[in-house]
């Protein structure tokens, strides 16, 4: 699960195979968003991040919802380092929704209770919740800002003591755009019934806050990685809800064995504060470097078009296939322990249920089509959001 992009500058390459999704009477949901790697910084050599393959592959068919349930959803490039290249996978309008409409969000006051507060058992693939559709209306407005002031093009290592007039509203407009949605998720957080979905709004808020703070005395070494987490965050929380629509979730659910419960729970806060601290050294340090190895290990797998269904692989890359799914399931582990060590609740959350998508992505690969990509985009967005803040402590 490796975190860099390609040698080239972020957000500069297609994934690997594929043309952007499609809306509505064939036209792309977002003209000109550049569909590029995740999770890099910009300049240098880097070396490739696993998973590039399954970011969409295609527009899959709509989820066999019906009416109102029928869902469009796109890939995008969350432009440079909100992700500063991580790639949102966002809830994009379903056919009857107004143009600019977001749908409701439900509402919940100071007292409300957090429908999560019970959910204290293991962490698991997640088949149904009653929030995604409001977050795909705030993932959408999100983009839409960062997108209006070009943040894909920046130049993420000006501080800002030398930014221009033009850079500092750039800044400034994402900034506000982040705080607005965590303003959004707060409600979210308190609706979803699902701990891991809870702890995912919670670190959106916490480091959307955090990097809209760091705006006014930005440099890249302080501020470029925390602005990368509440990316990772969305990526997450929309490729789960995608897993969920697109039906690539609920079959492979119940094939998984449950994993162990939790050494520890992370408690229900309404101002829920960044997850990794001086503390998770030790565990950063594996997490970070044990990715590397992965995407050596796996660079035939990300050589495949993400397009071809099993049904049309050749020999050989029905070879690769299997023989990533070996590496992946030896990584899933990897990634489970890591948790289970890390004397973290949130990590330990977010690593167990990465697994588990990694793993159901594995069980998909006999009969792999392109909306299974949504499982191992799970996967990689939670490691991703633990890698981000990780790298945040570390600097």
């Amino acid at each position: 699960m490796t975190l860099p992009p390609p040698p080239d500058s972020y957000g500069s390459q297609p994934l690997r195979g594929g043309q952007p999704p499609r809306g509505p009477g064939g036209q792309p949901p977002y003209p000109g968003v550049s569909h590029g790697q995740p999770y890099g910084q910009p300049g240098g050599p880097q070396p490739q991040q696993w998973g590039s393959q399954h970011q969409w592959a295609g527009p899959p068919p709509p989820p066999n919802k019906g009416g109102k349930g029928k869902w469009i959803l796109v890939g995008l490039a969350l432009i440079a380092v909100i992700a500063v290249s991580v790639v949102a996978t966002v809830l994009v309008l379903r056919p009857d929704s107004a143009a600019s409409g977001r749908d409701e969000i439900p509402t919940a006051t100071e007292d409300s209770e957090v429908a999560s507060a019970n959910d204290t058992g293991p962490a698991n693939i997640i088949t149904e919740d009653p929030t995604c559709d409001a977050w795909g209306g705030i993932a959408r407005d999100y983009v839409s800002e960062v997108q209006s002031v070009n943040w894909a093009d920046r130049d993420s290592q000006v501080p800002a003591s030398d930014w221009t007039d033009q850079q500092r509203v750039m800044y400034e407009t994402v900034g506000r755009a982040m705080t607005d949605a965590a303003d959004l998720a707060v409600t979210l957080q308190k609706q979803t019934p699902h701990r891991v979905m809870r702890e995912l709004y919670g670190q959106f808020m916490a480091y959307a806050e955090a990097f809209a703070d760091a705006i006014p005395t930005y440099t890249f070494e302080n501020a470029d990685s925390l602005a990368n987490v509440p990316g990772g965050a969305l990526s997450a929380l929309s490729a789960i809800c995608s897993a969920i629509d697109y039906k690539s979730a609920q079959p492979v659910a119940l094939q998984l064995a449950a994993p162990a419960s939790p050494a520890q729970v992370s408690p229900p806060s309404a101002e829920p504060k960044q997850f990794i601290d001086n503390s998770s050294r030790t565990v950063c340090e594996e997490w970070i470097s044990s990715t590397d190895q992965y995407d050596k290990d796996t660079q035939a797998w990300l050589a495949i078009d993400a397009n071809i269904p099993a049904s049309e692989w050749t020999a050989e890359q029905k070879a690769v296939y299997n023989s990533a799914a070996s590496i992946m399931t030896a990584r899933a582990d990897a990634i489970e322990r890591m948790g289970r060590e890390s004397n973290n609740a949130v990590i330990e959350d977010f690593a167990v249920i990465a697994a588990q998508y990694l793993r159901a992505y594995v069980l998909t690969i006999p009969k792999y089509t392109s909306n299974d990509n949504f499982l191992s985009d799970s996967a990689r967005y939670l490691v991703g959001t633990v890698h981000w803040a990780c790298k945040a402590v570390r600097r």
